[in-house]
């Protein structure tokens, strides 16, 4: 007899998104639309936009005294946001 390679939805359905070269899009609108769950109601509140060029996620803020807050969280929020997606996404963090 021979043997069948047994796999789950959620294998398969990864694996599909990777031959097609759709997983790393999806983390990054997951990434994207968990920032203002990681850094908070009142941050996501005075956020303006978000979105990742070039493995940086790049944040537009209304108030400039939360750039030097969210500055000296840096570190901290990629791991945090990565995490929270499960995967390599980011490796920086800028505000605008």
């Amino acid at each position: 007899m021979f043997k069948r390679k047994v796999m789950t939805i959620k294998e398969l359905v990864l694996q599909n998104l990777r031959e097609q070269g759709l997983e790393t899009p999806l983390l990054q609108r997951r990434l994207v639309e968990a920032w203002p769950v990681v850094a908070g109601p009142v941050v996501g509140r005075y956020t303006s936009e978000a979105l990742i060029q070039n493995q940086t996620l790049v944040v537009r803020l209304t108030r400039p005294a939360l750039r030097t807050e969210l500055s000296m969280r840096r570190t901290e929020l990629v791991a945090q946001l990565n995490a929270h997606v499960g995967a390599q996404v980011i490796a920086d963090i800028r505000f605008c």
